[in-house]
């Protein structure tokens, strides 16, 4: 096989989510608003299509394409399959919200296709060009699907914060690598790093860098202090949108810390570390106690992001492969989680109707156990109660940073777990313990339904029985990080 069929064979994922997306876009043109239903279906078939090539050109071994722009390792493979996952499952469970709010277009679903592809680029970046390019394609992609609903001026003003403070992420983030350039003289992750460790002339150019470039990661992340998009996009943006930008993009994001900061700024941990410190102590302060005093549960949840967001922040600090593999299982938990909260969120949502109140939730249990049943077990995983798959992912990240010696830190983050269970619970209590104001039947479609229970029961399962899914993410980072 020569240099070009082995790029073309590495990229062969990527190819195929650019192809459908335009052929999409395109076939939106000649379709009768009856047989738009062929659009989500090919949107699913494309993402099903990415899995299969994927997994099929997936060998444990690190290989570079494209001169060294493009990275095919075990770790790229593991999350461009969450997000593959944790796409699908949001067109799963958008479908009916948007068709009942006139979103069901063309443009809807190639937006999200064109978003996967930038997080894919993202995720197999190898430079820093490639790793930019991946992370603009996204960020535009998510202004337009927040600004889709044009007759929301809640929308539209949300797309307005979230588009005017991502520009300003996002410069930050290009100045940083910009003066890790003009230190190294690369602009390859590999470069980069090995640069570092024949000794860089220029040490505090280099740790000013860093600290651009960790800001701009904290915004992709929605880490305090670099939070306050969070709250007003997750409120602003349709619950649909939301759902989306709440989970797969944090596979994204989280791929980037691991390029930047594990990959090729590895000598600089001890810099980094401190930053990050910082960064999940003022995240789980912020997030928590922030949450307590929300009444729409959108924005309850966002404040819960920035609080997970914090936990996982903690699995980087041991700078260890132990650590970045607990980190890895936090963020693929945390996906899970986020999924079925805002699914739960759509199917209580109808015409008309948005049920982003957590007053909405009341009585829920009279309305329908089962569903309350698995509004229980998501929010027992969100707080981190045992046996659930939260519990778990908590634990292992606090175990990573109490093995690297950070036990004043631990013992803090115990406590704003603590804390954070409040709000969680208050959820429970609504459920089973108040009169619902809402009587009507929950209708929603059949694989809505069905994909739902098995996402919040996978919750569970997945906590009693966690360690396929944490050797999954172990074999990801040994097979990776070099």
């Amino acid at each position: 096989m020569n240099a070009i069929q082995y790029d073309l064979m590495t990229a062969l994922p990527e190819i195929l989510v650019l192809c459908m997306a335009m052929f999409i876009l395109l076939l939106d043109l000649f379709l009768k608003p009856s047989n738009r239903f062929l659009i989500y279906v090919f949107a699913q078939l494309t993402l099903l299509g990415a899995a299969v090539l994927t997994l099929a050109t997936h060998v444990p071994a690190v290989g570079y394409a494209f001169n060294g722009l493009f990275v095919d390792d075990p770790l790229a493979d593991v999350l461009k399959l969450g997000v593959y996952l944790s796409t699908s499952i949001t067109l799963i469970y958008t479908r009916q919200y948007v068709a009942l709010r006139g979103m069901f277009r063309g443009e809807f679903y190639a937006l999200i296709l064109f978003s996967t592809l930038g997080m894919m680029i993202m995720v197999s970046g190898q430079h820093f060009l490639t790793l930019y390019m991946g992370l603009e394609l996204l960020s535009l992609c998510l202004y337009a699907l927040v600004a889709l609903d044009r007759d929301n001026p809640n929308s539209t003003e949300a797309a307005m914060k979230y588009f005017v403070l991502g520009a300003l992420a996002s410069g930050m983030l290009l100045y940083g690598m910009s003066m890790l350039y003009g230190v190294t003289g690369s602009l390859n992750i590999s470069g980069v790093a090995d640069a570092l460790l024949s000794g860089a002339p220029d040490h505090g150019v280099l740790v000013l860098g860093l600290v651009f470039i960790v800001a701009g990661l904290a915004f992709k992340l929605g880490a305090a202090p670099f939070q306050m998009w969070v709250p007003d996009v997750y409120h602003g943006a349709p619950t649909a949108i939301t759902l989306f930008i709440g989970s797969a993009t944090k596979i994204a994001a989280f791929a980037m810390v691991i390029r930047l900061l594990v990959q090729a700024l590895f000598v600089l941990a001890v810099d980094w570390q401190g930053m990050l410190v910082i960064m999940a102590v003022m995240s789980m302060i912020i997030g928590n106690i922030a949450a307590i005093a929300q009444t729409n549960i959108k924005r309850m949840l966002a404040y819960s992001t920035i609080s997970h967001v914090g936990f996982l922040l903690l699995g980087f600090l041991s700078a260890s492969l132990n650590g970045y593999a607990s980190a890895t299982f936090y963020i693929l938990s945390y996906v899970l989680m986020t999924l079925a909260g805002f699914g739960m969120i759509l199917l209580l949502s109808r015409k008309g109707f948005e049920a982003d109140r957590l007053e909405d939730l009341k009585g829920l249990n009279q309305r329908s156990p089962w569903y309350a049943f698995l509004m229980l077990i998501i929010m027992f995983s969100m707080a981190g109660i045992p046996p659930t798959l939260g519990f778990y992912a908590k634990f292992t990240v606090l175990q990573s940073a109490l093995q690297a010696g950070f036990v004043t830190l631990v013992i803090f983050a115990v406590l704003m777990a603590l804390i954070g269970a409040f709000y969680y619970l208050r959820v429970v209590k609504y459920m089973y313990f108040d009169e619902p104001e809402d009587h009507s039947p929950i209708v929603a479609p059949v694989d809505m339904k069905l994909v739902l229970s098995i996402n919040a029961i996978g919750l569970l399962i997945l906590g009693m029985l966690p360690q396929r899914l944490m050797d999954v993410c172990a074999y990801a980072i040994i097979h990776s990080i070099q």
